[in-house]
């Protein structure tokens, strides 16, 4: 009797370590076009974004707020062949200090989101 709840113990230890690995596998931002915090002399034409996993297409969302609130991407997010980039066009940038939020549902089904800013020193 004691064997088998140390079987059981061992099977539900072996579950939650496997678990644990699959928070690791969520998609989060590997690099950033214009990068976080990065301060450019001019506007970017788009914002991309590289996941480190691949993200699914149909909910992929990311806007590029100013200061005021306003959305300045143009059209739906482009969802990259690789699988693992989302990137979209922007307006012609003003300078001024740019808020980029995204969320994704990665491969493994789990939602992740964030943000971070950029600030275009001179406008186009």
């Amino acid at each position: 009797m004691r064997a088998a709840r140390l079987g059981w113990l061992g099977i539900t230890l072996i579950g939650l370590l496997a678990g644990a690995g699959g928070v690791l596998a969520h998609s989060f931002p590997r690099e950033e076009t214009p990068a976080a915090g990065a301060t450019v002399s001019s506007a970017p034409p788009e914002v991309v974004i590289k996941f480190d996993a691949p993200i699914e297409k149909v909910f992929a969302q990311l806007e590029v707020l100013d200061s005021s609130g306003n959305n300045d991407a143009v059209g739906q997010p482009i969802h990259g062949p690789d699988g693992s980039t989302l990137s979209a066009k922007l307006a012609p940038l003003k300078p001024g200090t740019y808020t980029v939020k995204w969320a994704v549902v990665g491969a493994d089904t789990h939602r992740t989101q964030g943000s971070y800013t950029f600030t275009v020193a001179n406008g186009d």
